[in-house]
């Protein structure tokens, strides 16, 4: 059988080059395309691609401008500015090492400074930016060393052995590391300053005479806060960082985000930090534009800046002063005999009642191992005390606001209070001197009995004398509430930074409710507050209920060339932050009371030493027995019995304008003299004098009525 081998069939002969030839085209239109592009690139635009390679950088560089003033009410400067002339180093992009090692030692030769807080760091780094010395100092490394590749592995061994091998700097050479080590650490296209004060006109010529061969040297100005009244008020008005220190390192990231330089001065506590945005103003902006060498080849200034902006407040300087002068000379008094030994100092504060207005705010901060006096205005808003029977203003409304007493029907007895295994709960008077008191009368002569009762009342107390009594759960609670309404307990909002909101006590102890202590509070002498805080409640009875935010700063202007004051931006406009509970009739009943602390005939009258003001006055004096270490920086000392004096009122009682809280805390002795109302009373005669407020006909020293 034979096999019959068939033939393959062939492929059509068409079919093969019609596909090489569509490979070669394909590959034709790419070669095609990329000559055109490249044609396109170096041809029609090559000169234009060239220049772009070669074009300047351009980036702006900002300036400092002054900060905004303060000013007092009237005008009066409290915060200035002093211009110095200065030295100013701006470094360029890609600035080397070593030429800022040359600059240095160039301006070291005309200027005189003084090298503060240089590190063996500091003189090797300027040491090795010279490239003889870090080469004769790689000589001297092991030679495994010396092979290194590693730039900065290199580097810290070099540093590392000049650390260790210090050679000998003279005066100058001491002074060129000062400028070396402050040039080192500013950043590219950032101005520092090189010498900001003492700057002599010879200096300032040497260098001006040889800017051209030190890149980046220039004359300029700095700023230096100035302070026309010494340390008056200078606790309130904060403090600025230095052009050394610069930012702080608290909100270091905040501050450059929001386009602040390392080395720029921000205010760092109290007015100067609440109102740093103000205060800063807008810095200059400089075009600069940089050549491919990283030269600066043209500056251009697009904004000149814009001074800060200025605060008028609120505080009235010569009635500050006069305030700050009683309290310091009414201080010392105790001080000298031996009262206020272990004192932590006085406060005072006086307040416009019907805006918020802080018309002067005086501090003094007593340092009990020393006996040093500072200025501490700003204990009023961040230290706490317990006042005593200052607060039973707010007891009395409270209770008025619960129903536990009415405006016709608020007699209580008298009669001291005794619970077991504690010393017996009275007022400072003998038991039995009243047997009963109304509202306004237990005002006038402090019953602590009275104010008491009311918290007895309010808790649905259940009471044996020496053997139980049993209150509500939330008496605290509810107390602390009336209380708040008048702003003791909580921050007062004022438009500083640092307020606290006071001291409050335990309700509890091992389980059980502390009765005694919810006694204590009624009248003043368990939780802690704030002089600004009494002052807030005090003026929220002056003013009939209205609690005001209290500030300082009046108004926000223009700063005008001449740095004064020009356009008002701003205003405050006085905010109520809460209307109390209580009704006017409530209200005028505390107030008829206070008048009576002032003015009443008992004996037992508290504050009758004010009643010769006139017009008259109305208030609410405070003795709380308190308690501090001999040693107040060992809480292992021994502990002191002391007393601590407060008085609230306000002025003139029928029309008031002016409401002043004050505080003398742990003072010592058995017979203090009234050194809360030694201050008061100079507080409201001085305001009279310098406000004029005139004197009321047919008034007498112990009238009875307020209304």
């Amino acid at each position: 059988m034979k096999y019959v081998r068939t033939p393959k069939p062939k492929r059509p002969k068409s079919q093969i080059p019609f596909r090489l030839n569509l490979l070669f085209f394909v590959v034709f239109l790419l070669l095609a395309a990329l000559i055109g592009q490249l044609a396109y690139l170096q041809i029609i635009n090559g000169s234009k691609f060239a220049g772009e390679v070669d074009r300047t950088d351009q980036t702006v560089v900002a300036g400092a401008v002054p900060r905004g003033l303060m000013y007092d009410v009237k005008g009066r400067p409290l915060v200035t500015n002093t211009a110095n002339n200065a030295i100013t180093y701006t470094k360029s992009v890609g600035t080397s090492a070593a030429q800022m090692y040359g600059v240095a030692n160039r301006l070291a030769d005309y200027l005189t400074i003084t090298p503060t807080n240089l590190q063996p760091r500091d003189y090797a780094d300027y040491y090795l930016a010279d490239a003889d010395h870090a080469k004769a100092v790689t000589a001297k490394l092991p030679k495994s060393q010396q092979t290194l590749t590693d730039a900065s592995k290199l580097y810290k061994l070099q540093a590392a052995y000049v650390q260790a091998h210090l050679p000998t700097f003279t005066s100058t050479q001491r002074e060129a590391v000062m400028l070396f080590k402050i040039m080192n650490g500013a950043t590219q296209l950032t101005t520092v300053l090189l010498k900001s004060s003492g700057v002599t006109v010879a200096e300032s010529s040497a260098v001006g005479e040889h800017l051209t061969s030190m890149p980046g040297v220039n004359l300029g100005t700095d700023w230096e806060r100035e302070y026309p009244n010494g340390s008056s008020l200078t606790s309130i008005i904060g403090t600025v960082s230095s052009a050394k220190s610069g930012l702080p390192a608290s909100g270091l990231t905040s501050y450059l985000a929001n386009g602040y330089a390392r080395n720029d001065r921000v205010g760092t506590s109290y007015l100067e930090q609440q109102y740093e945005s103000i205060l800063k103003g807008a810095k200059s902006r400089t075009q600069v534009d940089i050549g491919s060498d990283n030269s600066i080849i043209n500056q251009v200034q697009e904004f000149k800046g814009k001074a800060g902006e200025n605060l008028n407040l609120t505080i009235d300087l010569n009635y500050q002063k006069q305030v700050e002068k009683v309290l310091t000379s009414t201080f010392k008094s105790a001080l000298s005999n031996g009262a206020a030994r272990y004192s932590d100092g006085a406060y005072a504060i006086a307040m416009n009642p019907q805006t918020g207005a802080v018309l002067a705010v005086a501090g003094l901060a007593h340092d009990t191992k020393t006996n040093e006096i500072t200025d501490d205005a700003l204990g009023s808003i961040n230290r706490s005390f317990v006042m005593g029977s200052a607060v039973k203003g707010a007891m009395v409304l409270g209770a008025l606001q619960d129903g536990v007493i009415t405006v016709k029907n608020n007699t209580q007895v008298d009669t001291p209070i005794y619970l077991p295994a504690t010393a017996v709960k009275k007022s400072v008077y003998p038991a039995g001197t009243f047997a009963t008191l109304t509202a306004t009368k237990a005002l006038e002569v402090s019953s602590n009995i009275y104010m008491m009762r009311l918290a007895m009342k309010e808790g649905h107390a259940s009471y044996v004398p020496k053997s139980s009594m049993t209150l509500d759960n939330d008496i605290f609670e509810k107390m602390r509430g009336y209380f708040g309404q008048y702003g003791l307990g909580q921050k007062t909002g004022i438009d500083l930074p640092g307020e606290v909101s006071g001291l409050t006590g335990d309700d509890y102890a091992n389980g059980l409710l502390k009765v005694g202590s919810a006694l204590d509070l009624a009248y003043g002498n368990y939780d802690g507050y704030t002089l600004m805080q009494m002052a807030q409640y005090i003026s929220t009875v002056a003013n009939n209920g209205y609690r005001m935010k209290p500030y300082v700063v009046q108004s926000i202007a223009e700063a005008s060339g001449t740095g004064k004051s020009n356009r008002i931006v701003d205003t405050t406009t006085p905010s109520v932050l809460g209307k109390t509970g209580n009704t006017q009739a409530q209200l005028d009943l505390v107030k008829q009371g206070m008048w009576q602390v002032v003015h009443g005939t008992d004996g037992w009258t508290t504050a009758t030493s004010l009643n010769t003001l006139n017009p008259g006055v109305a208030g609410k004096t405070g003795t709380a027995q308190t308690f501090t270490r001999r040693d107040p920086t060992n809480s292992q000392s021994e502990l002191l019995e002391t007393t601590t004096q407060s008085f609230v009122g306000f002025a003139p009682a029928k029309n008031p304008k002016i409401a002043i809280a004050v505080v003398f805390p742990n003072l010592r002795g058995d017979d203090l003299a009234n050194y809360n109302l030694t201050v008061a009373k100079t507080m409201f005669s001085t305001y009279y004098q310098q406000y004029n407020i005139a004197k009321q006909s047919g008034y007498s020293a112990h009238e009875t009525k307020l209304q």
